[in-house]
């Protein structure tokens, strides 16, 4: 049974809540990647943003970038996935939230996160496939 924590990126960069948006877009370009883990003073796991996030929420609204917060993008409880959760886990809670990537929780903690290419490796053509359908959809 492949679990979360097999298939994961670990080690997570999370941005925090009261850094600005201009700070986050530049640690994904120097990460180079399309979405940061948004965490609060506590460490605790807010929400996530996406770079689509930035462009139409905030560069697409008129908004400043440089003064505009992570922490005000945090939409609610943010979708998770446990550490030793299995595929099948994953799948439906991609599939049933139609996201792209999961933060992966051990405890409270945030150890890292499966995104779809990280399942496109992993996982068999037929099961990626499925996703790929009930995300698109």
């Amino acid at each position: 049974m492949t679990t979360a924590r097999e298939i994961m990126t670990p080690d997570a960069t999370c941005i925090g809540a009261d850094d600005s948006i201009l700070d986050a877009a530049k640690k994904m370009a120097s990460l180079g990647v399309g979405a940061l883990p948004i965490c609060g003073s506590d460490q605790r796991l807010k929400g996530m943003l996406t770079d689509r996030d930035i462009v139409v929420k905030v560069l697409g609204a008129g908004k400043d970038p440089a003064t505009c917060l992570a922490g005000e993008f945090a939409q609610g409880e943010a979708v998770t996935i446990g550490a030793d959760d299995d595929a099948a886990e994953i799948l439906r809670t991609m599939s049933e939230h139609k996201v792209r990537r999961l933060p992966v929780i051990d405890g409270h903690t945030l150890v890292g996160v499966v995104a779809q290419a990280d399942v496109a490796r992993a996982l068999p053509d037929a099961q990626v496939g499925e996703l790929l359908e009930a995300l698109s959809s």
